[in-house]
């Protein structure tokens, strides 16, 4: 017992050992996406309906309030025109391929030219908007081009001459509303930033979803590819890399969903890896079996133990785990090394085999969470790897063993993933109405937006 004792100890110091010195060795810098998401012409036009209240409220701080000078011309006398009310009667978003959208706008001004009159002003903004990524990796929307223009809209009252309108062009100066236009929407780049925070899926790894390059726009939509990274205690770690390249599939350009996300078999295989440099599937299995209960069936266990103390397990991974996608369905291969030792004052391995199980895993997705869970053991295999207590059959090491394994290995792990795994999002938002379809090789999550209020804050201020 007590070479196997020592044996044990110097395999978990190499374990230790080697997945320090993994995280001593830089992250590979092949950048290649492993998820994504397509926001198709429908998400667009959500996007666009939650955006009219908040333009509505910008335009009405930028053109009602006094205090802002900078949109009035400079002139030695106060405007002769007040802009009592701000309705935005129209906002669309349109996709031009190749190159961004296009922001189009009408807002009806409420204009008091004197005191007794009040009319109905048009205000006009036409925009392009594309999105770059900056320095620092993040996402930027970037107004490229922008023509306000004002109107007076038609009236059975009698109104000024025509040439009121210009003279509202020189009292406010509505180029001023350009600089800034990509405000009225409400994806300010606070929200595209936050595409790239860190989020936790144990105490100690995080991970981050990084853009590749600026999205792709088409006529099915915005396509825009991601590559995760993980971090353990801080540090980025070396992922497996992937067998084969993963490229975001095409959206159905009919889709009714708002958004479709897209993970690759590799994602999910990266992100069990990183659980197990974490150290998140380290177990410690209880046992119903005991040292006097166990030497029934080997003899020789008699010899190393003259008291009876409970049998305790200690499962590590040999080899990095594997999730394989079939249509329709997820599996997760394992490959666990399980010591098997009495647990008096200090843990006492004599014992050690090796196991192979496959497990179905279970997807789905809460709020802006992928939820996964090892739901059934399809395939185990047990085999010896090493004995303090002579050889032992495989048939009775399943006798003995297998039952526990089944019921446990999952369990502990499911315990760890239980909180599920934060998808790429934007802050305020959420998925709804949301469907996951396996496919081989990838998954897909097609799904709707949904801007949802934060405590003291207005819904549509986002």
């Amino acid at each position: 017992m007590g070479s196997l004792a020592r044996k044990g100890a110097s395999m978990a110091k190499l374990c230790t050992l080697s997945i320090l010195l993994s995280l001593l060795v830089p992250a590979h810098t092949t950048r290649s996406p492993d998820c994504g998401g397509i926001l198709t012409p429908a998400g667009l036009s959500y996007l666009a309906e939650i955006s009219k209240p908040h333009a509505e409220a910008v335009l009405r701080q930028d053109l009602m309030t006094p205090t802002v000078p900078d949109l009035f011309l400079s002139s030695p006398k106060p405007s002769r025109n007040q802009i009592n009310s701000v309705k935005v009667a129209e906002l669309s978003l349109s996709l031009i391929p190749d190159t961004g959208l296009r922001l189009s706008i009408d807002v009806d001004l409420g204009v008091t030219p004197a005191p007794s009159t009040t009319k109905v002003m048009r205000l006009s903004i036409l925009a392009d908007l594309h999105v770059e990524m900056n320095p620092e990796g993040n996402l930027e929307l970037v107004t490229s081009a922008c023509k306000p223009t004002m109107e007076e809209m038609q009236s059975t009252e009698e109104m000024e001459s025509k040439s009121s309108s210009s003279d509202m062009d020189k009292d406010i100066n509505i180029d001023k509303i350009c600089l800034e236009v990509s405000k009225l929407l409400l994806l300010p780049n606070e929200q595209l930033m936050s595409l790239t925070a860190q989020f936790p899926v144990t105490p100690s790894c995080q991970l981050q979803y990084l853009p590749l390059a600026a999205p792709v726009f088409s006529e099915q939509g915005i396509t825009i590819s991601l590559q995760t990274t993980f971090q353990v205690a801080g540090m980025v770690i070396p992922l497996p890399v992937s067998p084969v390249p993963f490229s975001m599939p095409e959206a159905a350009s009919s889709s009714p969903s708002h958004l479709t996300l897209a993970f690759s078999e590799h994602f999910y295989t990266s992100l069990f890896f990183a659980l197990e440099i974490a150290g998140a599937f380290n177990m410690t299995i209880p046992s119903p079996l005991t040292t006097a209960t166990m030497s029934q069936k080997i003899t020789q266990m008699g010899s190393l133990f003259q008291e009876d103390v409970p049998v305790m397990l200690q499962a590590v991974f040999r080899s990095s785990s594997r999730v394989v996608l079939e249509e329709g369905k997820a599996a997760l291969k394992l490959f666990l090394t399980i010591h098997v030792g009495a647990s008096s004052s200090a843990f006492q391995s004599f014992l050690s085999m090796n196991v192979d199980m496959s497990a179905g895993i279970l997807l789905s997705v809460a709020d802006t969470r992928m939820m996964i869970s090892a739901a059934t053991v399809e395939d185990i295999e047990l085999s010896l790897a090493a004995s303090d207590v002579g050889p032992i059959p495989a048939a009775l090491l399943e006798e003995l063993f297998l039952p526990t394994i089944r019921e446990e290995v999952l369990a502990q792990m499911n315990v760890v993933l239980s909180e599920g795994v934060f998808l790429p999002h934007m802050y305020s938002f959420t998925y709804t109405d949301i469907d996951v379809m396996i496919h081989k090789d990838y998954v897909l999550v097609p799904c709707n937006l949904k801007l949802h209020s934060r405590t003291g804050e207005q819904t549509t201020m986002g």
